[in-house]
């Protein structure tokens, strides 16, 4: 198993990956309860039930789906990168497409099956790859920045630091409440034992943070340990299904603009993610990402695999550089990560102490760590700078990674070409600029 996951070669050992590994799963563990929840439509009391997905088919094809891209990610690709049914993904699935568009649950689960379909096919032809290192250094270096704002500003949000005010659209919010005051309890234990360079210091801050939380009160303890798995029959195979049940309703030009929206966010979320977790585990070499089709590959398998079970687009986790922060190099990380996802069908009861106040401080740090890269980006030519900086801040600012990196591929083909620099340009960065201005254009 050493000599498989180069654990020597990477500088790593079997307590450092395990712990990664284990620190990603409980960075990701949210998704657990967020993801049932928010495909059964449960924030919106008065819809008939035949509209919502069944919930405990949703955890069960959530937490399987997430186990079968891990194992993938680590076994093929050999990354220390959890998968995971896509936050905002899942949220366009429930709201925009079952809601706004009033197609059934059951169509939208076709939507994903083609999507991971596609994806598969521009893997297997190198495509994706391609047009990963095709992507200049400096752009890479800022779509870890502008992730890394991205996620602490997730981070301040899920502590109620940060909260919408209409009057400027976010502001400070109640500091003294108590579950707000147990992040920032969580935050300056974690900050004091990352200064003092204790190996494994966000891991143990959610320890530690949970344990004081269900002290105080603030985290419920669990009304058991073990429960069975639910039943995922009510969505097994319903997006194979319905194919030949219902094809009217599947092929439409409403479902091709569904299935392209859910290629290009997946897509370059994963991109984003994964170029951002090699950078901050110093895995890129000579501005690649080695294995890059295999690590493409088990993304694109998980999201056909998880549509097949019953959940929205699955991706690669930013989260996952929790995990990298604790010392995890390499895909035994992963596969710690897949076995938790699958154990965690029969634990479920214990992951309502991992709230997203438990959370938040290690999603916060995460971010600190990644926005480090944006001194290896050259400030002094504006060129450089201009894409760079809307890559970065456009990530938080419109809650997008998807979005900020658009913005950077837009602005970069301009900036260079009116440097005189045209001819540094990767073609396929001419080609993704047309892209990217098409779907701001289309943009709703």
């Amino acid at each position: 198993m050493r000599k498989f996951f180069q654990l020597d070669e990477l500088g790593t050992t079997y307590r450092r990956e395990i712990i990664g590994g284990l620190t990603t799963f409980l960075s990701m563990a949210y998704i657990l309860v967020v993801n049932p929840m928010t495909l059964s439509l449960q924030s919106i009391p008065d819809l008939p039930d035949a509209m919502r997905m069944d919930h405990g088919s949703v955890f069960a094809a959530t937490a399987i789906a997430a186990a079968v891209g891990s194992l993938i990610m680590g076994l093929l690709a050999k990354y220390p990168i959890g998968l995971a049914p896509g936050m905002g993904l899942n949220a366009f699935f429930a709201y925009t497409v079952m809601l706004t568009y009033e197609i059934p649950w059951q169509t939208a689960l076709t939507g994903v099956l083609f999507s991971g379909l596609i994806f598969i096919a521009l893997t297997l032809t190198g495509l994706r790859e391609t047009i990963i290192n095709a992507i200049p250094i400096e752009l890479k270096y800022a779509v870890g920045a502008g992730i890394g704002l991205f996620i602490t500003f997730v981070g301040f949000q899920n502590a109620g630091i940060i909260v919408n005010d209409d009057a400027v659209l976010v502001g400070l919010g109640d500091i003294h409440s108590a579950p707000t005051l147990l992040t920032i309890f969580g935050l300056i234990i974690t900050i004091i034992m990352m200064t003092k360079g204790i190996n494994g210091s966000i891991f143990y801050g959610m320890l530690i943070t949970a344990v004081v939380g269900m002290i105080f009160g603030l985290v419920e303890l669990p009304a058991k340990i073990v429960s069975a798995a639910p039943s995922i029959a009510p969505t097994f195979g319903v997006a194979l299904e319905n194919i030949f049940q219902k094809p009217d309703e599947i092929f439409t030009l409403q479902m091709l603009i569904i299935v392209l929206t859910f290629l290009f966010v997946d897509f370059f979320d994963t991109a984003g993610t994964l170029v951002a977790v090699a950078n901050q585990a110093g895995l890129m070499k000579d501005n690649k990402l080695p294995r890059a089709g295999r690590a493409l590959m088990a993304d694109a398998s998980a999201t056909t695999v998880g549509s097949l079970l019953g959940t929205s687009t699955t991706t690669a986790y930013i989260e996952s550089s929790a995990g990298v922060a604790v010392g995890a190099r390499s895909g035994l990380a992963a596969v710690v990560t897949g076995i938790l996802f699958l154990l965690s069908l029969f634990f479920f009861p214990l992951l309502s102490v991992i709230t997203t106040h438990v959370t938040a401080p290690a999603i916060i740090i995460v971010g600190v760590l990644m926005v480090s890269v944006l001194g290896k980006i050259d400030w002094t030519k504006f060129e450089i700078a201009v894409p760079a900086f809307f890559t970065i801040i456009a990530m938080p600012l419109s809650y997008s990674i998807a979005t900020g990196i658009a913005m950077g591929f837009v602005f970069y083909p301009i900036t260079m070409l009116m440097k005189g620099r045209g001819k540094e340009i990767h073609p396929i960065m001419y080609f993704l600029f047309v892209v990217f201005v098409l779907y701001f254009v289309f943009l709703k």
